[in-house]
């Protein structure tokens, strides 16, 4: 249906560009990781893609229960540390936000959300993601 293509340029510490010029930013290590923090970064880059993806199929599953959720929002945290493998890995954490619907039916909607989901469903087995209802 549709593929999406960029390119690093310098890793951590250098640019990101999208093929259709849609995109160009300037990537640097977090403060946190030893770096100045004068840029994005992939972690950043990765909460804002997998919170507007999960939001939109929470607004998806949300219209075809003929709900309209006007108002709700997704938040992600993206959290990088050690694995055990000696490497790195991730984990996420999704608020989520739905103040029109009562609690038992946004958590319906977050179940059916996180099973449509293609951020949910690439990542599921992967990494722990946890989502909070609030």
């Amino acid at each position: 249906m549709y593929v999406a293509e960029a390119t690093a340029h310098g890793g951590r510490n250098g640019y990101v560009t999208s093929q259709d010029g849609h995109l160009e930013l300037k990537v640097a290590m977090p403060p946190a990781l030893g770096g100045d923090g004068n840029g994005t970064n992939p972690e950043q880059l990765f909460a804002a893609g997998f919170s507007a993806c999960f939001h939109n199929a929470l607004v998806m599953v949300g219209r075809r229960a003929g709900l309209d959720l006007s108002g709700s929002t997704v938040a992600a945290k993206v959290g990088i540390g050690p694995n055990k493998q000696r490497g790195y890995g991730l984990a996420v954490a999704l608020s989520v936000s739905l103040p029109v619907v009562d609690e038992d039916v946004a958590a319906k909607l977050v179940d059916a959300a996180h099973e449509v989901c293609p951020y949910s469903n690439a990542t599921r087995g992967n990494i722990e993601v946890t989502i909070l209802l609030g």
